[in-house]
């Protein structure tokens, strides 16, 4: 059986959570999250409590009932606290900024990369050199960040890029000349 599946989570007292035909909503202070989770596994709400339990044994249901179990906290943790990426850019000449709804990326290119803010992503750039990524859904987060990144990731030879904020970029030596 899986661990994590097995895992009883605990309701916050300003939390509620439904579900309706596979479908569970949580709602608190910070917002609403929706999320469909598979029909072989079965939510079980005993008050401030929820358990899972999986229809059967096999390799998929034993995988998808830690993973039901691991995105329903989640999203308890994203509607009472919420989740924050922090981004950090190395580089000469790298630079963010921010104006109104849109985050323009000077990163070596030709032209400055810019991205429109997404629904329920809040975009802050404190510095220069740092981009903060917050929002009550962990996954859209994390793709909003991977997108960011994705534009300069970190090169091992010189460390220049956009990495997270204490991802450790493992540099190379480079070529010797005789």
């Amino acid at each position: 059986m899986s661990r994590i599946g097995n895992r009883v989570l605990t309701l916050p007292a300003d939390v509620t959570i439904s579900e309706n035909e596979n479908t569970v909503t949580v709602k608190g202070p910070k917002g609403e999250l929706t999320r469909q989770i598979s029909p072989v596994i079965t939510m079980h709400v005993n008050g401030p409590e929820i358990t899972f339990t999986a229809e059967s044994n096999d390799y998929r249901t034993r995988a998808l009932h830690g993973t039901t179990n691991a995105n329903v906290a989640n999203m308890i943790e994203g509607v009472t606290e919420g989740f924050t990426k922090t981004l950090k850019m190395v580089g000469v000449g790298y630079r963010a900024a921010k104006s109104g709804s849109k985050l323009t990326l000077n990163v070596g290119y030709s032209h400055p990369v810019d991205f429109e803010d997404r629904d329920g992503l809040t975009v802050e750039v404190p510095d220069a050199l740092t981009i903060k990524i917050s929002g009550i859904s962990k996954q859209r987060v994390g793709d909003f960040a991977a997108e960011i990144r994705a534009i300069r990731p970190p090169e091992p030879y010189k460390g220049k890029g956009i990495r997270y904020e204490g991802e450790h970029v493992r540099r190379k030596e480079g070529k010797t000349g005789k």
